[in-house]
C-alpha cells in the first residue's frame, strides 16, 4: 500500500526558469553576441567587402588594440571598481619603451655600451646580447604601468580613496609626466632591434596579427584564473559582497591591489603594442582610449556594481564596437556617427540586462 511518502511532491509556487532565463541567454553576454551576428548578416549585404579575408583581418587587428586593455579593465570591473586611467597608462609605457630602447641603442648614451657597441664601419650599432634591448626596453613600459598599479591599488585598497576620483587623478597624472619625459614630442623605437619590436607587435603569425594571438592567449588565461583559481573565487566574492568577503577570511586588500596591478600591466601591453603598430609613441596616443575600453567591458556583460564579467563578454563587446566602427566606413558612413552608436548601444545593453533580471 502507497504511502504519502512514496507520492510525489509537488510544489506549486515555485515556477520553472523562462527560456530566456537559461542556457545562451541567461547572461548579457549571450544577447550581445546574438546581436553580433545578426549585425555580421546585416554588414554582409550591406558592403560585400565586409566578409572578405583582408577585413575581416582588419577588424581582427583592430580590436585587438583595445581588447587586452578591456581583459584588464573587467577584472576591476567584477570587483566593483573602476580604472580611468588606462588610456594615458598605454601612452606612458608605449612611451617609456620606445624611448628606452632609443637610448640604450645609441652608442655613446649612458649606459648603452652594456648593450650596444659600434660595428666594423665605426657607425652602425649592433646589440652586445642578441634580444637583451627588446627585453629591457618592453620591461621598462611594463614596469612603469606597475608602478601606476601599485599606486591605484594602495589608494583605493588601503587609504579607501574612491577608484573613479583616484583613477581620474591619475589618468592626468600619468598623461602629464609622458609630455614631460617627451616633451611633448612623442618618440619612435629604433636601434639594431626595433625590427624585432615590429615583428613581435605588429606581424603575423599563422595568418592572424599577432596581437590576434596574444589576446587568445590572454583571454584564455583570465577565464582558468577566475572560473578555476582561488583568486578567481575571491575576485567574484569582493565583487559580490565586499564586507561579507572579508568576513569570510579573503584577503580584501591584497586582492584589490592585485587587480588593479593586473589592469595596469594589460593597459602597458596594450600601449606597447599600439606601438609597434604605429611605429611611435605619440605624446596624444590612446587618448580617450579608457571610453572605449570601459564601454566595450559593460557592452560585454560586466556589471559597474560588481560581481559580474568575464574574458568572453570582454571580447564580444570589443569586437561589437570595432564592427560597428568598420561597417561604418565601409557604408561611407560618416565616422563621427561612431561615438554616438556606442552610447546608444551602452544604455541598451543596461536595459536588456535590467529589464532581464526584472523577469527572472
Amino acid at each position: 500500500m502507497a504511502t504519502p511518502l512514496d507520492s510525489p511532491i509537488s510544489f506549486t509556487n515555485v515556477g520553472k526558469a523562462r527560456w530566456w532565463q537559461t542556457g545562451f541567454f541567461a547572461s548579457q553576454t549571450g544577447y550581445v553576441l546574438l546581436a553580433l551576428l545578426v549585425l555580421f548578416v546585416v554588414m554582409n549585404f550591406a558592403s560585400p567587402y565586409f566578409l572578405t579575408e583582408g577585413n575581416i583581418q582588419n577588424v581582427a587587428k583592430n580590436f585587438s588594440f583595445i581588447a587586452i586593455a578591456t581583459l584588464g579593465v573587467t577584472f576591476v570591473i567584477i570587483t566593483g571598481g573602476i580604472d580611468l586611467s588606462v588610456g594615458s597608462v598605454m601612452c606612458f609605457s608605449a612611451m617609456i619603451t620606445s624611448m628606452v630602447m632609443t637610448q640604450i641603442s645609441t652608442p655613446g648614451m649612458p649606459g648603452a655600451d652594456w648593450f650596444v657597441h659600434l660595428g666594423p664601419d665605426g657607425k652602425t650599432a649592433v646589440a652586445n646580447l642578441p634580444g637583451l634591448i627588446l627585453l629591457v626596453s618592453i620591461l621598462a613600459g611594463l614596469g612603469v604601468a606597475l608602478i601606476v598599479g601599485l599606486i591605484n591599488g594602495f589608494c583605493i585598497a588601503v587609504l579607501g580613496l574612491s577608484p573613479f576620483v583616484t583613477t581620474l587623478g591619475m589618468l592626468s597624472i600619468v598623461r602629464g609626466l609622458g609630455y614631460v619625459v617627451s616633451n611633448g614630442r612623442g618618440s619612435f623605437p629604433s636601434g639594431p632591434e626595433a625590427s624585432y619590436f615590429y615583428t613581435l607587435t605588429s606581424g603575423v603569425v599563422f595568418g592572424m596579427p599577432a596581437p590576434f594571438i596574444y589576446l587568445v592567449v590572454l583571454a584564455v588565461a583570465m577565464a582558468v584564473v577566475l572560473h578555476h583559481t582561488g583568486f578567481g573565487r575571491h575576485v567574484f566574492a569582493i565583487g559580490g559582497n565586499e564586507k561579507a568577503a572579508a568576513l569570510t577570511g579573503i584577503p580584501v586588500v591584497r586582492v584589490k591591489i592585485e587587480i588593479y596591478v593586473i589592469c595596469a600591466l594589460a593597459a602597458g601591453l596594450q600601449g606597447i603594442i599600439i606601438c609597434g603598430w604605429l611605429g611611435s609613441a605619440p605624446a596624444n596616443m590612446a587618448t580617450s582610449y579608457e571610453l572605449n575600453v570601459i564601454a566595450a567591458a559593460v557592452i560585454g556583460g560586466a556589471n559597474l556594481a560588481g560581481g559580474a564579467g568575464g574574458p568572453l563578454g570582454a571580447i564580444v563587446g570589443c569586437v561589437l564596437l570595432e564592427v560597428i566602427r568598420n561597417g561604418l566606413v565601409l557604408a561611407q558612413v560618416n565616422s563621427y556617427w561612431q561615438q554616438t552608436l556606442v552610447g546608444v548601444i551602452i544604455i541598451a545593453a543596461v536595459l536588456v540586462d535590467r529589464l532581464r533580471s526584472r523577469m527572472a
